[in-house]
């Protein structure tokens, strides 16, 4: 299970940091990630991180502004979120997997596991 928090109104400009705890006995070797989805829109890519944390990858709109990061004796994922812009407003979602070599990570379909989506939005 996957449960994600940390969303919420923000003004552009700000920060947000968002977590997801991901439980079971073998999550810390899991692939996490971030996807977001605004309204009438697909599900996109935002962030993955590798199990020790020596990969990460990151979609090219947030490159710069956003972190991902882990913890794994916690089993818990970060996405430090800077310089806000109106147009990262959408539900965010964290997804874990497996198995999953690097070049599936932006892909949503190659997660098995999600949480509820908790909502960021930034006003101008």
């Amino acid at each position: 299970q996957l449960q994600a928090c940390g969303g919420g109104p923000v003004q552009a400009g700000g920060s947000l940091r968002l977590s997801c705890a991901f439980s079971g006995r073998t999550s810390w070797r899991f692939v996490m990630a971030w996807f977001r989805q605004a309204p009438g829109k697909e599900r996109e890519f935002v962030a993955a991180i590798n199990w020790n944390s020596r990969a990460t990858d990151y979609a090219d709109s947030v490159k710069g502004r956003f972190t991902i990061a882990r913890d794994t004796a916690e089993n818990t994922v970060y996405l430090q979120m800077n310089s806000l812009k109106p147009e990262d407003t959408a539900v965010y979602y964290c997804a874990a997997e497996g198995t999953l070599i690097r070049s599936n990570w932006p892909q949503s379909t190659a997660y098995d596991y999600w949480g509820q989506g908790t909502q960021v939005t930034v006003s101008s």
